[in-house]
């Protein structure tokens, strides 16, 4: 009569270690994975994404039949100890049943589901399906039960509470797989960059004014046109009066089509004539936004204007991609050597370098709220425009000015303070562009 008892226990013990292995495993389980599956023809998957969508049936199953299996066994192991020992055999069977039910009931399943938890759940998906039907009536009860506890506690019911939005969830995956060897940096900055374009603003990647190759459109034509092949631009901007005037866009294409149509002879070359009109946008227009209007407009240049309708910059589509896929680098752009790392750990920085340049360059986190170059995060933090010699430290970093031209801060040293891992996170934002 014994050995019916014992095989009693031993199957309540595996059914204990079936119910904990899908705890883990449907727990454990991605929804984007499983959803890809379903795609992909997997019936399984698709179970195990309707039991993940009836969470609380799931768990209340999984729960029910592990401390049904649980207790039976224990109180059946308890019977036979005690007809075997006496009173002494209850402490008998409370040591041997927890041994039992911790190593084979609890951690091994549960070790083996939390290393393959898509696996086990494709396997576990039909009969815990079959075993939510069963067992719905019961759930039912026992969820109505748990939820008005709930409300009497004044804990919220059915309600999602996210830490994170869905955006940043996305993005600390992509930086776990990253950090586990799944991606490469170079994928993770791509990702993270596709995700940054609803938060970026076009004034964040546009080229400054400043830095704007623009010609005098009442120059004499030859004149204009051996400036506009001395550039390495292919869309200059051309203005009359005060360079804050842009009257056109002109392309080197168009350009070089009218100096063939007029046999060469420049001084028949009208350029106002083949200029384009130009293209104003707003500097607070996000970047996805900005990226539809090009694709339907199907030109990659406009010119960039504040509030007052003044003009701010410029941006291209290729300013835009370099937000997701990096810095595009062709055989006409003038390659600047702006960041420099040096034997001794240390890094010597132009101050005109992007600080999300500077970030995807060297895997940093500095932040980028405030400033757009480096050297501008230096004048932000300093509140005033340091001396050459002058150093500071602040977000784990000691910076140096190792030249100052009037009032721009023009080379600098950056050495990192902390290791890579204690580098403090900010959010990540702008870099300015850098071709058209």
């Amino acid at each position: 009569m014994y050995w019916l008892s014992f095989a009693v226990v031993i199957g309540c013990l595996v059914i204990s270690a079936f119910f904990s292995a899908s705890e883990t495993a449907l727990t454990g389980s991605s929804r984007a994975s499983m959803m890809r599956l379903q795609k992909q023809g997997s019936r399984e998957a698709g179970i195990v994404g309707s039991l993940l969508n009836a969470r609380e049936h799931m768990i209340g199953a999984l729960l029910l039949g592990n401390n049904i299996a649980n207790i039976g066994a224990s109180a059946l192991a308890t019977g036979i100890f005690t007809a075997w020992f006496g009173e002494v055999g209850v402490l008998y069977a409370t040591g041997a049943m927890t041994v039992l039910v911790v190593i084979f009931a609890e951690v091994l399943p549960k070790t083996v589901a939390i290393n393959a938890p898509e696996r086990v759940a494709l396997l576990v998906a039909r009969p815990m399906k079959f075993l939510v039907m069963l067992l719905g009536p019961v759930l039912t009860v026992i969820e109505a039960v748990v939820r008005g506890m709930m409300r009497l506690f004044g804990i919220p019911v059915g309600v999602n509470q996210p830490l994170l939005s869905p955006t940043e969830r996305l993005r600390g995956a992509v930086d776990l797989i990253h950090h586990e060897g799944g991606v490469e940096k170079q994928d993770r900055d791509m990702l993270g960059g596709l995700l940054d374009l609803r938060e970026l603003q076009v004034s964040d990647v546009m080229v400054h004014r400043t830095e704007m190759v623009l010609i005098n459109a009442d120059l004499p034509s030859e004149d204009l046109v051996r400036e506009v092949l001395a550039t390495e631009y292919t869309r200059i901007p051309l203005w009359r009066d005060k360079p804050e005037n842009i009257v056109g866009v002109l392309h080197a294409k168009d350009l070089l089509r009218a100096i063939r149509a007029a046999d060469g002879d420049l001084s028949k070359v009208d350029v106002n004539a083949i200029a384009a009109s130009p293209w104003f946008v707003p500097e607070m227009r996000p970047l996805s936004e900005q990226l539809k209007a090009f694709r339907r407009r199907k030109t990659h240049f406009a010119l960039v204007v504040d509030e007052y309708g003044e003009v701010e910059g410029l941006v291209t589509l290729e300013d835009i991609l370099e937000e997701i896929v990096g810095d595009i680098s062709d055989e006409h752009d003038v390659v600047v050597a702006g960041v420099r790392a040096q034997p001794d750990g240390s890094v010597l920085v132009d101050g005109s370098v992007p600080i999300r340049d500077l970030n995807r360059a060297m895997d940093w986190n500095l932040p980028d709220e405030e400033a757009t170059t480096i050297a501008g995060l230096v004048i932000h933090e300093a509140r005033s425009i340091p001396e050459r010699g002058q150093s500071f430290t602040f977000h784990g970093f000691r910076f140096r000015v190792l030249r100052r031209e009037r009032n721009r801060i023009t080379a600098l040293r950056i050495v990192p303070l902390l290791g890579e891992a204690e580098v403090p996170t900010a959010p990540r934002r702008r870099r300015a562009g850098s071709s058209f």
